[in-house]
């Protein structure tokens, strides 16, 4: 085999093996989505206490992303990548032995800082490999990602459904995902940094170009965040529904964007980014209103089904955008990436906040005047149209950690 063809086998390997890392990083968050209300209820918390809990995961992840670069120029994508991931799937069992607010604010801050930390290695080994591909990828690993937090969700589903404690439920959870996830790094790509290459930096702001982009995303993910974290206890609370078909809501809103982020690429080549976001801003919105006038399980589940379809696909469109914004598309990535991901995860506690104040209806009416953002600016998706220009030859340089 010649030295091309073993270097592109080892890159689709390395391919296969980040998506299987993305399935796992998803299926975390699933597994812990659909046990929201038992953690809850275990903590012995109102819904405005669960949000300002919720909220140490944002904070936690705020303060160890900066983090996750300079791991991975020390030891290496590979060896970082491990441990970090190891590390995320581990915290899964924190939240449920949680007693009450402060140890579930503590617990939630480290599973907030593994997520983040975790989130951008694993990112950037894909934009490390869609580099060397030169052809995306991104959209592809984001459906993985989907779709492992539709198994998760599917399991919490089922545990829940048989009443089982969550404890017992999150700790084979992560022994078994610990495990594949270790499993799967063993081949990704184990890149370097070059001897006098400075450690990447903690900070960088955004550019202009990317504020509208990131304003786009933000809509999206921060009704991806709420419909997450929120879903089952909104069929609990406000229809009364039993633990089970709770937790089957959050699975068939992971199930819409697991679907339309693995066919997103089809439907983008065919239509276009502005035209897919717009249509679906569309349904985003129809999905919230569903949502709002719910008197129904089944309404309530249609719209959080229709919410994921409008949203699936904006995020990886976003950073296909940013990419081509300006003269520094990874800062522009960067800064794209540092916008959606922020609104992922203040949108629980936000809506927790809401409802506390009000009701969870006026929080997922907040959610859809923000679902209506999609359609109003996803014009300034439409760089992300032009054709991809030719990559050059990467370097053996760790890549920017912020995807």
């Amino acid at each position: 085999m010649s030295d091309v063809a073993e270097d592109r086998h080892v890159v689709r390997r390395a391919r296969y093996a980040v998506a299987a890392v993305f399935t796992v990083h998803g299926a975390v968050t699933g597994s812990f989505a659909t046990r929201v209300p038992w953690v809850r209820e275990h903590a012995h918390l109102s819904t405005g206490e669960l949000g300002f809990a919720l909220a140490f995961t944002a904070f936690g992840a705020s303060c160890a992303m900066p983090l996750a670069g300079r791991i991975s120029h020390r030891f290496g994508s590979r060896t970082a990548l491990r441990g970090l991931l190891a590390m995320w799937t581990l915290s899964l069992v924190l939240p449920s032995l949680a007693p009450n607010m402060p140890t579930l604010c503590l617990a939630m801050f480290v599973y907030g800082a593994s997520a983040g930390m975790a989130d951008v290695a694993m990112n950037a080994l894909g934009v490390e490999i869609e580099q060397r591909l030169d052809k995306s990828i991104m959209s592809g690993l984001h459906g993985m990602w989907s779709a492992g937090a539709l198994i998760g969700s599917a399991g919490g589903t089922l545990a829940a459904h048989l009443g089982a404690d969550a404890r017992v439920h999150f700790a084979l959870a992560a022994l078994t995902l610990t495990t594949l996830g270790l499993l799967a790094c063993t081949w990704v790509l184990d890149v370097h940094p070059a001897q006098d290459e400075e450690p990447p930096p903690r900070f960088a702001l955004p550019p202009k170009s990317a504020l509208l982009i990131g304003a786009v995303g933000f809509c999206a993910v921060f009704a991806e965040g709420a419909s997450l974290d929120w879903s089952a206890v909104y069929l609990r609370d406000q229809l009364d529904t039993s633990a089970g078909l709770a937790a089957a809501c959050t699975t068939g809103f992971m199930l819409t964007m697991a679907v339309a982020r693995l066919v997103g690429d089809a439907v983008v080549n065919r239509f276009g980014a502005v035209r897919t976001v717009r249509a679906g801003g569309v349904c985003a919105v129809l999905g919230g209103l569903l949502i709002v006038v719910a008197g129904a399980p089944a309404v309530a589940m249609g719209g959080f089904a229709l919410l994921g379809l409008g949203i699936a696909v904006v995020v990886p469109l976003c950073f296909a955008a940013a990419g081509h914004s300006g003269p520094n598309p990874s800062q522009a990535i960067a800064g794209v990436a540092t916008i959606t991901y922020t609104s992922g995860l203040i949108a629980p506690s936000l809506i927790g906040g809401v409802a506390q104040a009000s009701s969870l209806v006026v929080s997922f009416m907040l959610v859809t005047v923000l679902a209506c953002g999609l359609g109003a600016f996803a014009g300034v998706l439409r760089t992300g149209e032009r054709s991809r220009p030719k990559i050059s030859p990467p370097s053996a340089a760790v890549p920017d950690p912020r995807p």
